[in-house]
């Protein structure tokens, strides 16, 4: 096994068996701002063989308080091609493909059932909705997180569980909900959810046996407090109740 990946390799629940079959994965991580920072870098570190990075922003100042694939000189450079570049300065085994596109119900079906596996880290409700039903309509696993200023929340969608629209039947309108930068956010706290994205990720990539369906993880910062909240699938769920999975893989 490569040295690169000894320290997870000795592990019972990876050996090379299990790095195999992370370095023959394709991920597609939507969002590569403060969540899918740290997203990125560990898929990429663990040695996920192809990374899809979908983001149609630039580098601003304001992001690099918490989106730490990013350095000054990146300042309106895409999202998507620095991105790629940087995990695969980590990690040169890794094909990264930058889509320098928001990723939308018109191009998303496509784009999706090429992956094993999609995680999101948008910092909008819209996003997160479509990419729940997209998951959901080709049957690949998702992991969804979201975070706002010291506190944080994550999932995970499996075909035959809750999805997140089970969850979160209803999606506000734009304009109608405060947005993260009205909000604020802790660029830590960022790294909090997006790092525990990661390991849910790489667990459903390993199929591990317990990965976090049907259930609802919240983190609370300033009290630093993990609670898991049990979920159920509704067979009325406007996405999954009447939507047939099928996995195009």
């Amino acid at each position: 096994m490569d040295e690169r990946y000894e320290r997870q390799g000795v592990m019972p629940e990876i050996g090379t068996v299990g790095q195999e079959r992370l370095r023959q994965s394709r991920v597609l991580v939507v969002g590569a701002g403060g969540l899918g920072s740290p997203i990125l870098l560990y898929l990429a570190a663990a040695g996920v063989g192809t990374l899809g990075v979908a983001d149609n922003d630039q580098v601003s100042p304001s992001n690099l308080n918490r989106q730490i694939l990013y350095v000054t000189h990146d300042i309106g450079r895409s999202k998507a091609l620095t991105a790629v570049q940087r995990v695969r300065a980590l990690n040169p085994e890794v094909k990264g493909i930058p889509y320098e596109v928001r990723v939308l119900r018109e191009n998303g079906l496509e784009l999706v059932q090429h992956y094993d596996l999609v995680v999101e880290a948008s910092d909008n409700l819209e996003t997160k909705a479509l990419m729940n039903e997209l998951c959901v309509r080709t049957g690949v696993p998702l992991v969804w997180g979201a975070v706002s200023r010291f506190e944080g929340q994550m999932g995970v969608y499996m075909p035959g569980h809750a999805c997140r629209s089970c969850i979160f039947p209803q999606t506000p309108q734009p304009g109608t909900y405060p947005t993260p930068a009205e909000l604020g956010v802790l660029g830590a706290s960022a790294g909090v959810i997006g790092a525990l994205q990661a390991v849910e990720a790489i667990k459903i990539l390993l199929g591990l046996d317990k990965p976090l369906v049907d259930k609802i993880l919240l983190w609370e910062g300033l009290w630093n407090s993990f609670d898991v909240v049990e979920v159920e699938r509704n067979p009325q769920c406007p996405v999954c109740g009447s939507v047939e999975s099928v996995n195009f893989l």
